[in-house]
């Protein structure tokens, strides 16, 4: 932490020190006079008087009771019916990059479907030399990999493409996560079944009741794809996939086939065949833009957010949030307070993965004035993070996938928070 001046003459350090021993009251952002000694710290509390539940009372650990506002939430006129549709990540209450297993988003095609492991089986066949099928505990046989990959849906702030729509960012943006995957390459399980020269496409479909399937160039599965069991060190989520999952790194989330049952090697893309619609980016004349698998860097500023106003009053003050680029790494994160007159180059903490989540923060001293704040992502191919002006022109508003543009939030001098755009 630096000490950076206040307004007032004192130092970051010194009003914190001065709040500590005067006992803040953190939620009004006031602070209690010396004299006036905070009962919060000098009594005994409730929990203080009575021993608590042992070791063995939660078997599988959950949240503080006083954390069951963190969920992951839809919007019921979104979609039809539940079992086609997405929740969203609370990515306002987290801090970090790595996303709890039981808060990531979910998107389903055919509602969640129930395996039993023992039944589970994967096939690879056509375009190979030996056609297999395995097991559960024939894939944790092969050699084992961990990775931390973001997995974003197409449609993530796809509703923000004609203008604000949803006040929070869990509702624009929260169709992100961002876990510790373990699993085999995908390489090698084709190595294995020997894929013939004539293949270059990859079918890959779900178990679930929509067979879901998709259509991967041969030169993707061989790079970085993955068939993960784990997540985070346990097993998959229902949600997510169990017990097997494609994870296709930095492509659109659609690309990662859940509950993954068979792998086709062919000689062109199923499109035309059984495949499932795809996803498809529409332009302002009516053309569309074909093959737009690779997530465009992107950042969003978590807090303050409008789901996450500011809970005191001026002084020092972290604005935080996350960045992203299924091409790279995110070597830096530009922030602006004054809706983009100057802009400030943000702190980076934590690991710098290759196509998983960056944490940015931004340290000031708020004099309690209004701001208009967004950030700006410069990933590792020299990619920079587009206004949503930028992208209309080009694009115009007819799409609902891979918005990018830069998200604007209006903080008023009470610490409220709305969604805005701004010329």
């Amino acid at each position: 932490m630096t000490d950076s001046p206040h307004k007032n003459g004192t130092t970051r350090r010194g009003f914190l020190a001065g709040t500590a021993v005067a006992g803040a009251a953190a939620i009004t952002g006031t602070v209690a006079r010396a004299d006036a000694p905070d009962p919060a710290i000098t009594e005994v509390q409730p929990w203080a008087r009575y021993l608590g539940e042992g070791v063995d009372a939660r078997p599988y650990g959950t949240p503080s009771e006083h954390e069951a506002h963190v969920v992951r939430r839809n919007v019921e006129w979104l979609t039809a019916d539940p079992i086609s549709s997405v929740n969203f990540t609370p990515i306002h209450e987290l801090d970090g990059i790595i996303t709890p297993n039981g808060l990531c988003f979910e998107r389903h095609h055919g509602g969640i479907a129930e395996i039993d492991p023992a039944q589970y089986r994967l096939m690879i066949n056509g375009l190979v030399d030996r056609e297999l099928i395995f097991t559960l505990e024939d894939l944790m046989r092969f050699p084992r990999e961990n990775r931390a990959y973001f997995l974003e849906c197409a449609a993530n702030s796809g509703m923000e493409w004609r203008g604000a729509q949803l006040n929070g960012c869990q509702y624009t943006h929260g169709m992100i996560h961002n876990v510790m995957y373990t699993g085999v390459r995908l390489r090698t399980l084709l190595e294995e079944a020997g894929v013939q020269p004539e293949g270059e496409w990859l079918l890959a479909e779900g178990a679930d009741a929509s067979a879901m399937t998709r259509s991967i160039p041969m030169e993707k599965a061989l790079d970085d794809c993955m068939v993960a069991f784990k997540m985070n060190g346990e097993a998959l989520r229902p949600e997510q996939g169990y017990p097997v999952r494609l994870v296709v790194p930095g492509w659109e989330g659609n690309m990662w086939v859940k509950w993954l049952r068979r792998l086709e090697v062919g000689d062109q893309p199923w499109h035309h065949r059984e495949e499932t619609s795809k996803y498809t980016d529409l332009f302002a004349d009516g053309r569309a833009r074909r093959f737009t698998w690779e997530m465009d860097a992107k950042s969003i500023i978590t807090s303050p957010s409008p789901q996450k106003p500011i809970s005191h009053g001026p002084g020092p003050m972290v604005l935080t949030g996350l960045a992203w680029s299924g091409r790279g790494t995110i070597p830096r994160v530009d922030v602006t307070i004054d809706g983009g007159i100057n802009w400030h180059e943000a702190r980076m903490d934590g690991p710098s993965w290759d196509k998983s989540l960056h944490r940015f923060y931004y340290d000031f001293e708020w004099d309690g004035s209004p701001m208009i704040i967004q950030s700006r992502a410069h990933d590792s191919t020299g990619y920079v993070q587009p206004t949503k002006d930028e992208l209309r022109e080009v694009r115009g508003e007819n799409s609902i996938y891979h918005n990018n543009g830069i998200q604007t939030y209006a903080v008023a001098a009470d610490g409220s928070v709305e969604n805005v755009e701004i010329a």
